[in-house]
């Protein structure tokens, strides 16, 4: 898989679980994690979850370019 490819597919997933973010455990219940909600709306900003993600994503995607050289 190319690096653009990858790319694509890690924004798909982004978007995919931001659309169920309410249905996803843990999403939106991280310290840091914002939730508006109104007559019939919510909002999801899950900052804490993104910095998490963001981080292991980082780390499992650097082990991965280690072990391939």
């Amino acid at each position: 898989m190319e690096l653009a490819q990858l790319g694509r597919v890690l924004v798909l997933i982004g978007a995919v679980i931001l659309g169920f973010a309410d249905r996803v455990p843990l999403i939106g219940r991280l310290p840091g994690d914002l939730a508006l909600r109104g007559d019939g709306w919510t909002i999801y900003a899950p900052l804490a979850t993104s910095i998490v993600l963001s981080v292991l994503l980082t780390a499992v995607l650097s082990l991965v370019a280690w072990l391939r050289r």
